[in-house]
């Protein structure tokens, strides 16, 4: 499990194929590695990846060809929000996320407002079910609020510390990230389904 709070901004910087998937080696930018160890979960652009080398500044996951399907960034060379699994006596800060991407959704715009940034995302599939205003939603691992909903489409206000220490700044129309909807959100649905069957 992770919060949806960004520790660093990494960068794959080597992908090798796999029989199924595929070996990635990351460096880890300013996420500290003193205390991973083999096994350990990082979310990666907010993407629960297992740990199986770890050396210097760079660590190494390997990815499952159903992975690589269903997600996007993580391409060699792309700059990638890191965070480190959740202990269970740490602050959470964002929400409950659980790394396992729900859908990749498309940025349709990404511009200053004020002091801050307004971003809207078409949100795939039935993914805007599980959307609601003021509730939360991880984007590319980071968590968020959302202000404002319309059909597919969901709003965020992106202040400028989660700008600057994210991938966001980088953000731009057209731009595809990964979604994950809120836990709570889902487990709803799901009772108001058995309860309505």
């Amino acid at each position: 499990m992770f919060t949806g709070i960004v520790s660093a901004v990494g960068k794959i910087a080597e992908a090798q194929p796999l029989e199924a998937g595929m070996r990635m080696a990351i460096d880890a930018g300013e996420l500290d590695l003193s205390d991973v160890a083999i096994g350990d979960s990082i979310a990666v652009n907010g993407v629960c990846l297992t740990v199986v080398a770890c050396k210097g500044r760079r660590f190494e996951v390997d990815v499952s060809a159903a992975t690589l399907t269903v997600v996007c960034g993580l391409g060699l060379g792309a700059d990638v929000n890191l965070e480190k699994a959740l202990r269970l006596s740490d602050r959470l800060g964002g929400h409950l996320v659980s790394g396992h991407v729900d859908g990749v959704g498309v940025v349709q715009t990404f511009e200053p407002r004020g002091e801050s940034w307004l971003l809207r995302i078409v949100a795939p599939g039935d993914l805007p079910r599980y959307i609601a205003c003021k509730g939360s939603i991880t984007v590319n691992g980071v968590s968020l609020t959302v202000n404002d909903v319309q059909r597919d489409l969901f709003e965020i206000n992106i202040i400028p510390h989660t700008r600057a220490v994210t991938t966001f700044s980088r953000l731009k129309s057209g731009d595809q990230v990964n979604l994950e909807v809120d836990l709570l959100a889902r487990y709803a649905e799901r009772a108001r389904e058995w309860h309505g069957s």
